[in-house]
């Protein structure tokens, strides 16, 4: 399941980027690249079991 928290803007409201870049909703902040690869499940990597920010708005333990 990708992170459904994650959206690519292409500004920041006062600029615009040449390319989108990843926002989370949650953290409502812009977010580098790594977390972007998270919440897009690639290189094997789990929204649910390796985002902190995800995990933390679930609720979710790092021991669960």
């Amino acid at each position: 399941m990708a992170c459904p928290h994650l959206e690519y803007r292409e500004s920041d409201g006062d600029r615009a980027f040449d390319t989108a870049r990843a926002f989370c909703t949650v953290a409502d902040e812009f977010v580098q690249p790594v977390h972007a690869d998270i919440c897009n499940e690639r290189y094997g990597l789990d929204p649910e079991s390796d985002c902190e920010i995800f995990r933390e708005h679930a609720g979710l333990d790092w021991d669960e």
